[in-house]
Formats: structure tokens, C-alpha cells, sequence
């Protein structure tokens, strides 16, 4: 199964995935329809936007956190300070109900795929895939990554709250075992990340020490007004971008309050092809566009007087002027040292066809 994720990143393109998680249950409840209906529209209003790929996530309260987890987010936000708690709110899917989102993204024509937070998920979820994504949480769940590698699809890895010695490990287990593309997601794991907590130079960081693999960027700061943060990690070198979603930044609780609404997408989506648009080529040459302005705006070598016929050309009867449709002053030598073929008014661009050769 193709990911146009990882296609459009090996091809050195932007990719904008939603992360929509949980935030359906919300939505639902929001607008009086079932978590399905909910999930649907905001997989429709994503692709109506221009978003390439949209991730939920996939687990069970009691195989992912103990009773007595304590919350690790803003909790003037979100109140509930047990994990296990919150999870427990956002955990009725299972296969049957990924399986229609799936069928439904297809038809859409946008990319699904779920982060699997326990080996069952795994297993379901492979035929639904292209891409399997490992979360910060589990990076040094070594057991648990190479059970996914395993499965030998491209592997998105966050890398939020890791060291060096742990990420260079955890890239090696999955080596070990699969040699898909990996995209490596700089994240910072704070629950919203306060843009000076941002650390987008990580970035250059990940590009450089990982030359072989794709860089991208799992964002939890708040939308600015610009897109800012998102322009500057793409410029920085990361190609995926993960955000997650929401149709109502203002609903409280879990992940509403630190994702982007369409709006904010379009922004970003609209930023990176302004972006694209005014990087241009790699190559040092005169563009097409500028041959006219060069033509007319560089100097020839002109007639400082009046150059009688059979006269030899020296520097004291030459000076340099616009437009530059004569002879350039670059070639001063081919012309210092010739003999005038005609006569040449002061103030005439010299062409070649009036000296001798």
C-alpha cells in the first residue's frame, strides 16, 4: 500500500497531515451527532482545505495507561488529571469503525492512518495503512517499536522529549528489521508548547545528523496569527508537518485548544506554496525574466569623443554608459588598441563591426 505521505516527501514536497486523534468525541457532542458522523465531517473538511493525510489514534485505556497516571497537560484547560480517566472518554473504536473511516478517506481521496498504542492495533490496522506512526511516548518502547518495524511499512517517528543516545537506538532497532523510509518528527511534548519552547533549530539539528531520513515537525503550539511556526520549521528543513485538528479551537478539553481549525490550515497550506513560490531555482544564472533589465540596465563601452576613421582606439577616448546592447566594458582590451573602421560620434555604443579586428 502507497503512502503519499512518504511519496510526496521523497519528492521533496510539503505534506500537512491533521492530526485529529480523539477530537471527534467532542465534535459530536458539540453538534448532536455520532463520534462516526463527527469523525466523517472533519475528514471531509480537512480535505476541503488541502490537508494530505489525516491521523487519529488507536488504543485502549486499560492497555495504555495505569489508574493512577497523572496528567502531563495544561490542566486549566483539560481538568482531568488522570490519564487513564481521559482515555477511557475517547476509546470506542475499534476495527469495524477504522475500516469505514479508512474506505471513506479513500474515496475522499486523503491519506488514512492511526497511531497504534497496543500490539491489537497494530495487527488491525496494518491492512488500513501505509505508514505506521510511533508517538513520543513510546520512542524508547524498544518491544513495541520492532514489533512494528517488523511489519516492514515507512515508520513517522516523534521524537519529542528524547535524547541523542535514545533516538540514534531507536532508529537502529527499527533498521534491524525494516528498510522503508523513516520521517523523523522534531516535537516538543508540552501541552500547548509555548513558542519560545519551540526549538525549531532542532531541526537543522535532525537534518544534519540524519542525512539518510525524512525530517518533519509534530507541532503543539497554539495557531499563530502567520502560520509563523509552521513556515519557519518547513524552511528549517521539515517536510512532514503534523498539527493536530479541530472544527472548534474553543472546546475545552483535550487536544482543541493548541490544534488548527481549517482556517488556520489554509493559512498554513497558502503560506508554504508563497513560500515554494519565491524560493525558486538552486542554480546561479540570469533568469529569463531578467534579460531585458540586464540588457538595458548594464553599460556598454560609448564614445567619450568624436573617434575619427583609421584613428587607434585608446582608454582616454572611451567611457561607460546604459543601455548595454554594446560592447562590455568587461572586453575593454578587445577594443583599446584597435583601429577605427569608421567614424564614431562621441556619445555612439561601440559594436564590434566598428574597429578593426
Amino acid at each position: 500500500m502507497k503512502s503519499q505521505i512518504i511519496e510526496r516527501a521523497l519528492g521533496g514536497k510539503f505534506v500537512l497531515i491533521a492530526e485529529i486523534g480523539v477530537n471527534y468525541y467532542d465534535i459530536a457532542k458539540k453538534l448532536n451527532i455520532t463520534p462516526m458522523e463527527a469523525a466523517k465531517l472533519m475528514v471531509k473538511k480537512a480535505k476541503k482545505v488541502g490537508i494530505h493525510a489525516v491521523k487519529f489514534q488507536t488504543y485502549k485505556a486499560e492497555t495504555l495507561a495505569a489508574k493512577n497516571s497523572p496528567s502531563y497537560w495544561d490542566t486549566s484547560e483539560e481538568p482531568t488529571t488522570s490519564q487513564y480517566e481521559l482515555f477511557k472518554k475517547f476509546d470506542s473504536f475499534t476495527y469495524n469503525e477504522y475500516k469505514e473511516l479508512y474506505d471513506y478517506c479513500n474515496d475522499l481521496g486523503i491519506e488514512f492512518l492511526s497511531t497504534a498504542f497496543d500490539v491489537e492495533s497494530v495487527d488491525y490496522l496494518y491492512d488500513l495503512m501505509g505508514v505506521f506512526k510511533i508517538s513520543s511516548s513510546d520512542l524508547n518502547n524498544l518491544p513495541f517499536v520492532e514489533y512494528q518495524a517488523k511489519k516492514g511499512k515507512p515508520i513517522l517517528l516523534s521524537v519529542g522529549a528524547s535524547g541523542e543516545e535514545e533516538i540514534a537506538e531507536t532508529i537502529q532497532v527499527i533498521r534491524k528489521h525494516n528498510n522503508e523510509p523513516i520521517v523523523l518528527l522534531h516535537c516538543v511534548l508540552e501541552y500547548p508548547t509555548p513558542y519560545e519552547h519551540a526549538n525549531l533549530n532542532r531541526i537543522l539539528t535532525l537534518k544534519n545528523k540524519y542525512p539518510n531520513v525524512i525530517i518533519g515537525y509534530s507541532d503543539h503550539t497554539k495557531p499563530d496569527e502567520d502560520a509563523d511556526v509552521i513556515k519557519t520549521a518547513y524552511n528549517l528543513g521539515a517536510l512532514v508537518i503534523e498539527k493536530h485538528f479541530t472544527l472548534d479551537k474553543s472546546l475545552p478539553g483535550n487536544d482543541h485548544y493548541h490544534a488548527m481549525d481549517t482556517e488556520d490550515a489554509s493559512k498554513i497550506i497558502n503560506g508554504i506554496d508563497f513560500t515554494n513560490s519565491i524560493r525558486g531555482s538552486y542554480d546561479i544564472k540570469c533568469l529569463d525574466t531578467e534579460l531585458t533589465s540586464r540588457r538595458n540596465a548594464r553599460r556598454s563601452l560609448v564614445a567619450k569623443c568624436d573617434i575619427e576613421k583609421g584613428v587607434t582606439i585608446n582608454s582616454k577616448m572611451l567611457t561607460f554608459k546604459r543601455p548595454g546592447t554594446g560592447i562590455s566594458p568587461a572586453e575593454i582590451n578587445k577594443v583599446v588598441g584597435k583601429v577605427s573602421k569608421e567614424t564614431i560620434r562621441e556619445d555612439s555604443i561601440i559594436q564590434f563591426k566598428m574597429i578593426e579586428e
